[in-house]
């Protein structure tokens, strides 16, 4: 009778773990820096609203908490109306990432289309493509906003998510176009093609795997620019301001003059949230690059040897040994010492020079005679 060997689950379970602590190590600094602020910034954006201590469209009419500075009842301070910032931001902060994390998914998926069917398919296709890719980049993007948002009807979260995800997907398209004709003329593909695979499993199974750390760097750049465009546009009271986001917030702020009033409790944590936010983004898409990129990925491991920096490309240096440091004295009683032994040794040279034409000149001459 054969018994079957029971499978331990746990064993794998622990196993795992230190291999992906060892992948975590092995990421660049960059990217771990930039992956811990945008994880605190995506925790704040879960749980900071079942938090907030107060309703932060309450407008309290008690004119005392008015414009009030920071306190323990209120952290952050209150606006004009008696409203609390605090709450305003953990609100704020879940409202711009949700539009901006919506916004990158989308603009993403469109460049990722576009992109790889105008390389793959190449012809009358890739002109179309490009051409429509090529006036979306000229086209500035901030004014076509403003103009969109505009003429539309209503200007809510959806509006504003479809009007950044046509102006945002172009960067990317470009770029994933340019990796996707470097990589269908390799040997995978041509073997894909050879086996009779469709061109729809070729692109979905052996490039678009191949472009994972460009299509990521393009959805970090993405959801940057989302962040950046939404709170321009409700800061310039474009986009919608019946919902608290951190452009919305600075909105209020410069349009009941905090600046002026000195209120800068008002205005400055939004504005370093978007700074931090951005600062998040930067250094994981540095990092996302430096990973992919073996070149930068050198660069970052590069070494110091006598005060100078070396990459692991460099050839190997040839360092002379620094000599042993003189005082003034013994340097000048060196320098003496050899130029007196300089003049000693030309003037026993020239004596033998002159000796030597007396003895040639003696010696010609009994030849001659």
């Amino acid at each position: 009778m054969t018994v079957a060997m029971p499978v331990s689950v746990e064993q794998t379970a622990l196993s795992a773990s230190p291999q992906q602590f060892g992948r975590w190590r092995r990421l660049p600094t960059n990217a771990k820096v930039g992956a811990i602020l945008l994880g605190i910034f995506v925790l704040i954006a879960v749980i900071g609203p079942l938090f907030a201590p107060y309703n932060p469209s309450y407008q309290n009419p008690s004119p005392a908490l008015s414009m009030q500075a920071p306190s323990a009842a209120h952290w952050l301070g209150t606006t004009e109306s008696g409203q609390d910032v605090f709450s305003q931001l953990l609100v704020g902060v879940r409202l711009t990432l949700e539009l901006a994390f919506i916004v990158g998914v989308v603009a993403t998926a469109l460049s990722v289309i576009v992109g790889v069917s105008a390389a793959f398919l190449g012809g009358i296709w890739d002109e179309l493509l490009s051409l429509l890719s090529n006036v979306f980049l000229v086209i500035p993007a901030l004014p076509l906003l403003i103009v969109l948002l505009g003429f539309l009807p209503q200007r809510g979260q959806l509006a504003t998510i479809l009007v950044l995800s046509l102006t945002g997907w172009p960067w990317g398209a470009r770029l994933i176009r340019a990796q996707t004709m470097a990589i269908r003329g390799r040997d995978f593909v041509a073997a894909s093609r050879e086996t009779g695979e469709k061109s729809w499993r070729i692109i979905a199974f052996e490039i678009i795997p191949n472009e994972t750390g460009l299509i990521a760097a393009s959805f970090v750049n993405t959801v940057l620019f989302a962040i950046g465009a939404s709170v321009a546009l409700a800061f310039i009271g474009v986009a919608d301001l019946n919902s608290w986001s951190l452009g919305t917030i600075l909105y209020w702020a410069q349009s009941q003059q905090a600046l002026q009033l000195g209120a800068w409790w008002w205005f400055a944590p939004p504005g370093v949230l978007v700074a931090l936010m951005g600062t998040a983004l930067v250094l994981l898409n540095t990092g996302i690059d430096e990973l992919g990129n073996p070149r930068l990925r050198d660069s970052s491991s590069a070494s110091r040897i006598a005060g100078h920096r070396l990459l692991p490309t460099d050839p190997t240096p040839v360092l002379m040994a620094e000599a042993p440091r003189r005082s003034r004295l013994a340097d000048f009683l060196h320098g003496f010492s050899r130029s007196s032994l300089a003049d000693g040794t030309y003037q026993r040279s020239s004596e033998q020079q002159a000796g030597s034409r007396r003895a040639g000149d003696g010696w010609t001459g009994g030849e001659q005679r």
